[in-house]
């Protein structure tokens, strides 16, 4: 779900004391301020051109699989339909199944309704022959590889032209642009040449929340168009910040399932051979925490009045099972030919049973339903809930597949209410782009109890090791792992180990627990996860030993140890914040160099049984605190390893920036990444700062990226990882950046909008750099 990421509100008062840096690369002076507001929007179109003037500053496939394991024979019908009775998983468009005959007789998706219950087909599962469920203490989910390979179609991975038009620039999802103006050499004089304030923007202290700004700008018809925490779309000129409409979806500015209002931006669809004079031929998307998904016009902003409702698709029609909260869409929906594919986000720890996750693919014009594909056992999907995918997907068209990256279920710190396998959970799943139809699937943590969603688009990529071209795909985790496999097949590229884990301290009722994890050959760990982190002297000294006291009662046994009733709980590292956040890995493919930015952060996670809890629990903060996990016989709190003063108990650095050459799978380089803040300075640039954000990467050489507490937005050179530029904005930068070319200039837009589980500091700040022109 979507908010795992846990509070690194060690945005301390050592940390948080917002301080501000003199800038010396930066023209700030010479951009050109261009505000917008909410209240000059009618609520509907705004199209007129008022920048500068502006005065603000089951696969429905749903998997009829009902032992919770693939066991079994699999059969179902969907509306298409589809009857599956083979044991392996679908290689494509010629699916043979081991163990039986498949009738694919799917005709027509329109025939397919709105109910996905009633759209079924059998995506078969890992040891689909099996007759028993498998408890997940006697097993794991054995990889569900393709049987074969899949025809290609000729489209390429890597488009032609430079494209920026989605949430990581490209299906892919490897955030690059071939685009060589701006290169090494001339990267220092980068300037910021306009900027935009939206005015969408809160702390929290007055009626509304405060906001969360994640969103990556799209390039798309000549356009630079943008979401906001507000649930406006803004549609500017990519040269100036002039903007050419606005439409506000009137959504309500409440917290339904988050901490506090959050937007990850918007999706672009155009039509093959678009008509003139015919509207919608051309159209953005917004999602809501309210789940709705707005379809506009992208030449007016005007609702597109054949999708959904007159332009909005209520998604929560789809929540019909242990309906806790509203199916958030905050991430935009990945559009791939004429499908929009849409996970959702919900509310966190709060409860043991919660929706069950589900992934929809709706028609790009009308909204309505092609397939949709269920991550749960029938079984037990109404025992517990989630697994859902609340982050960016990716598509590789050439294959006609999408990679969906899997979270946990719920509750996502015990696991007795589902105690057998779930293949699906915390995985990476690829489906058949027409049919929803599982190809593959390798599930990175059996029995998650520890909040390790898989939360970032997997990176795909063709990569060359020892001579041999593979078509690969390299999926970042919160583990601090990174896993690589032929995105055809799934198969490992590299060795991918079962290896023994922690097991419980025999506390926990109910409770079982895998016993192996996957761990990756290569790439090598981005931390080490095999020992309790080293106490970090400074603080010890300044909190009189109380950083060793803490470290002392913490249970630690390698990464995977169990969360426990005793003591001050299970030390965490890395924590559900760790490791690789949502902005995923970069990659680029002339160089085979694989871009990512990770954090060293560490929490302790402890279990109350519920008499306990209801005396012990205080509340919680920005994901710190106590949590019920409602219907679990445990609550559970959530704790950050500071002393009294707020310093991190755990030795630096904080938070780097790691480069590895995908031909051997070996680092390239690895350095501290930005700067931390204290009291109105920042720490030493060799502590590194937390991250959340994500890297974006141009063929000349560059590595662009904000993602750190000092709110600065960098270049590094991408073969030596020496820091090229830097510019001061006024929130940290929590999305990945933009790079586009308009009228023969190369531009980079990030936008500052800050993330309170990073530091308090909130932005509404669209900023946009290119050389001089002179």
């Amino acid at each position: 779900m979507n908010r795992k990421t846990v509070s690194l509100a060690f945005a301390l008062a050592f940390f948080a004391a917002a301080g501000y840096a003199q800038d010396t690369t930066a023209t700030d002076s010479t951009a050109t301020d261009t505000t917008t507001q909410p209240a000059a929007d009618s609520g509907t179109t705004d199209t007129g051109t008022t920048s500068g003037t502006d005065t603000a500053t089951t696969d429905a496939a749903t998997q009829s699989d009902t032992s919770g394991t693939g066991a079994g024979t699999n059969s179902s019908t969907d509306a298409g339909t589809n009857t599956d009775t083979g044991a392996t998983a679908d290689s494509g468009s010629t699916e043979t199944g081991s163990t039986g005959t498949q009738s694919d007789t799917q005709t027509n998706q329109n025939q397919q309704t709105n109910d996905p219950a009633a759209n079924e087909s059998t995506p078969s599962g890992p040891e689909a022959s099996a007759d028993q469920a498998k408890p997940v203490a006697d097993s794991v989910a054995q990889p569900m590889l393709a049987n074969g390979t899949r025809e290609r179609n000729g489209k390429p991975l890597v488009p032609e032209k430079p494209v920026w038009n989605s949430f990581h620039g490209q299906l892919s999802a490897q955030k690059y642009s071939p685009l060589t103006q701006i290169n090494p050499d001339n990267v220092g004089d980068l300037e910021k040449v306009w900027q935009v304030h939206t005015g969408d923007v809160s702390d929290g202290s007055g009626d509304k929340p405060a906001t969360v700004w994640s969103a990556t700008p799209i390039f798309a018809n000549d356009t630079l168009y943008i979401g906001t925490p507000f649930y406006r779309v803004l549609a500017l000129d990519p040269a100036t910040g002039e903007q050419k409409w606005a439409f506000d979806t009137k959504s309500k500015l409440e917290a339904l399932t988050q901490p506090a209002l959050k937007n990850r931006g918007v999706a672009y669809w155009q039509a093959e051979n678009p008509v003139a004079g015919k509207v919608c031929q051309k159209i953005v998307y917004i999602g809501t925490m309210d789940a709705r998904l707005f379809a506009l016009d992208a030449d007016t902003g005007k609702p597109c009045p054949d999708f959904g409702k007159d332009g909005v698709l209520d998604v929560n029609q789809w929540n019909t099972v242990n309906d806790r909260f509203p199916l958030s869409v905050l991430q935009p929906p990945t559009v791939a030919g004429n499908h929009l594919i849409l996970g959702w986000a919900g509310q966190d720890w709060e409860w043991a049973e919660a929706p069950p996750g589900a992934v929809f693919s709706v028609d790009a014009q009308t909204g309505k339903l092609q397939w949709s594909f269920e991550t749960l056992p029938e079984n037990i999907r109404r025992k517990t809930g989630t697994a859902n995918v609340w982050t960016a997907m990716s598509v590789d068209p050439g294959l006609n597949m999408v990679y969906l990256p899997v979270a946990s279920p719920s509750p996502n710190y015990w696991g007795g209410n589902r105690t057998q396998q779930i293949p699906y959970a915390t995985s990476t799943t690829a489906l058949d782009l027409d049919t929803g139809k599982v190809v593959w699937s390798r599930q990175w943590v059996h029995h998650d109890i520890w909040d390790y969603d898989i939360n970032s688009a997997p990176t795909l990529m063709d990569i060359t090791v020892d001579g041999k071209e593979i078509p690969a795909l390299m999926q970042g985790t919160k583990m601090g792992f990174l896993f690589v496999v032929n995105r055809e097949t799934g198969e490992d590229v590299w060795p991918i180990e079962e290896r023994p884990v922690p097991q419980g301290d025999g506390t926990v009722k109910g409770e079982v627990y895998a016993k192996t994890q996957p761990f990756p050959t290569k790439p090598a760990p981005l931390l080490d996860q095999s020992k309790k982190p080293e106490v970090w002297g400074i603080a010890d000294l300044v909190s009189g030993g109380a950083c060793s006291k803490l470290f002392d009662n913490l249970t630690y046994k390698g990464m995977y140890t169990p969360p426990t009733t005793t003591g001050e709980g299970t030390l965490a590292y890395p924590d559900s914040a760790g490791g690789v956040q949502w902005g995923g890995v970069a990659f680029d493919p002339n160089a085979q160099i694989a871009v990512v930015n990770t954090s060293h952060i560490v929490q302790y996670i402890k279990l109350w049984e519920r008499q306990n809890y209801e005396k012990n629990a205080s509340g919680s903060g920005n994901e710190a605190g106590f949590y019920p996990q409602k219907g679990a016989p445990y609550g559970m709190s959530l704790g950050n390893a500071l002393n009294w003063l707020g310093m991190p108990c755990w030795k630096p650095p904080f938070g780097e920036l790691v480069a590895i050459d995908m031909h051997t799978g070996d680092v390239k380089w690895r350095k501290p990444l930005g700067s931390s803040q204290k009291y109105g300075f920042f720490m030493p640039e060799s502590m590194g700062s937390p991250t959340i954000g994500g890297p974006a990467v141009t063929k000349s050489g560059l590595i662009f990226i904000g993602a750190t507490m000092d709110a600065k937005a960098r270049a590094y050179d991408i073969q030596t990882g020496k820091e090229l530029w830097s510019s001061q904005l006024s929130a940290p930068v929590v999305a990945n950046p933009a790079i586009y070319e308009y009228k023969g200039r190369e531009y980079v837009a990030f936008i500052s909008g800050g993330n309170s589980i990073l530091k308090p500091a909130v932005g509404d700040l669209v900023a946009v750099y290119a050389l001089p022109q002179n």
